[in-house]
Formats: C-alpha cells, sequence, structure tokens
C-alpha cells in the first residue's frame, strides 16, 4: 500500500472508530442511534480532523506513540470543547467514558496492527 493510501486508510479507521463510539453512547442510552448520530459525532469528527492536522498524522498514521496517542487527546479534548462551545453535554462522566473508549479505539488500532506487523515479520525471519 503506498504511502498516501495508507495514511487514508488510516484516517477512515479512525473516522469509523469514532463513529462507533458515538453510535454505541447513542444505544447505551436507549436513544435512536440514526436521529442523533451526527450530533454526537461531529464533534469528535471535527477534532479528529484537527488531530491529524496538528501532528500531521499521515506521516506515520500507525505510529502508536507518535500518531496515536495526541490524535486521540486532541480529538477527545477538542470534541468536549465543541460539545460545550454549542451546549451539548460534557458531565465529568462523559469525558471519562469518552477518553477511554477512544484510547481503546484510537491508540489500541494502531497497537493491534503494530503487533500484528512484527509477528509477521518474526514470522518470515524464521
Amino acid at each position: 500500500m503506498t504511502s498516501s493510501r495508507a495514511a487514508l486508510a488510516a484516517f477512515a479507521v479512525d473516522a469509523v472508530l469514532v463513529v462507533l463510539f458515538a453510535a454505541t453512547g447513542r444505544l447505551s442510552h436507549a436513544e435512536n442511534v440514526l436521529v442523533g448520530l451526527w450530533t454526537t459525532a461531529w464533534p469528535f469528527l471535527l477534532a479528529l480532523v484537527a488531530g491529524w492536522l496538528i501532528t500531521r498524522a499521515w506521516l506515520a498514521p500507525r505510529a502508536v506513540v507518535r500518531t496515536g496517542l495526541p490524535v486521540w487527546a486532541i480529538t477527545v479534548a477538542g470534541g468536549m470543547v465543541l460539545r460545550a462551545a454549542v451546549g451539548q453535554g460534557v458531565a465529568v462522566s462523559f469525558i471519562i467514558v469518552a477518553a477511554i473508549v477512544l484510547f481503546v479505539l484510537l491508540v489500541g488500532w494502531r497497537a493491534l496492527a503494530l503487533l500484528v506487523s512484527r509477528r509477521r515479520a518474526a514470522a518470515t525471519t524464521r
């Protein structure tokens, strides 16, 4: 996969995971997922884009520390700031849950990809 294709794929994974986070949150509160999905997701999606731009994530899209951690932090913080700016809820419990879930999703897939690539590399050198 070319580097631009890898970056685009990584961004797509991040975006899908942010939408999955929003959908899961709506489901966990027995709310209609489709009706309010955009309302819940857009602040985090916009913050995700900002995170990618600020960190220049396309240079190392699958890096856990260089990309995953700062993109996660910017997505959570930016998403909360945007939610607060438009009058959406930012209760402490929501901030904690969002931070944990988005950490598992945005950093977790990168850690898993790193583990798989290392195992594949080790298997080919045997």
